[in-house]
């Protein structure tokens, strides 16, 4: 098994790198700082999975994931990320992710995760599996953000938690027009008016 880890905090890559070591069927290891840095290494090899973080110093990784599908639909993504909330997981599994874990899962569960995933199958935890249940139950309410296109959804939090146009616009290679002309979306679909409203509409809704 060859497996891409992708996260932007070395010491995760490591911790990760040791527990998949573990399974003796794991054969080749690559680690990738950022998103840009995980499809260069794509393209040069084959991969059956990839351990992708949601959040990345460059592109959303909802907005990599999208990319890795795209171009190699067969690739098994496992979603990584410090947001235990179902609408991450919601727009994961949507963009073709095979699977959805928290940073705080215990080893043995990422272990599982990965055997099932490379069997071809898909895995959420099972708490995760009983607040989506709970999220689809309520399938005739959506919640405003989730009419939000993911870079929509990307740009809202990165506003909600205080970054400038300028430093979104840097971040996402874009022009603070871009940024701005996304942020008016946002707010007309959110019927909102402030930045410190959308805020609290993240705060409030578990976003951030």
């Amino acid at each position: 098994m060859r497996i891409l880890i992708c996260d932007d905090h070395k010491i995760v890559r490591e911790g990760l790198r040791q527990i998949l070591h573990q399974l003796p069927v794991v054969t080749f290891i690559e680690e990738a700082g950022n998103g840009d840095e995980a499809l260069v290494l794509l393209k040069r090899n084959t991969f059956n999975i990839v351990i992708l973080d949601i959040s990345l110093p460059d592109r959303s990784g909802l907005e990599v994931l999208e990319m890795i599908k795209n171009k190699w639909p067969s690739t098994n993504v496992l979603m990584l990320s410090m947001h235990p909330q179902e609408q991450y997981a919601i727009r994961a599994i949507k963009l073709g992710a095979s699977g959805y874990l928290t940073k705080d899962t215990a080893s043995e569960e990422l272990l599982l995760a990965v055997k099932r995933i490379s069997d071809g199958g898909k895995y959420i935890s099972q708490s995760l599996a009983e607040n989506l249940m709970l999220h689809l139950d309520k399938d005739s309410y959506r919640q405003k953000h989730e009419m939000l296109s993911i870079r929509e959804f990307e740009i809202m939090i990165k506003i909600a938690n205080g970054k400038s146009l300028q430093e979104i616009g840097k971040v996402l290679c874009i022009s603070d027009k871009t940024v701005s002309t996304y942020r008016s979306r946002i707010m007309e679909k959110m019927e909102l008016t402030k930045n410190t409203e959308l805020t609290r509409y993240c705060i409030e809704n578990n976003l951030i």
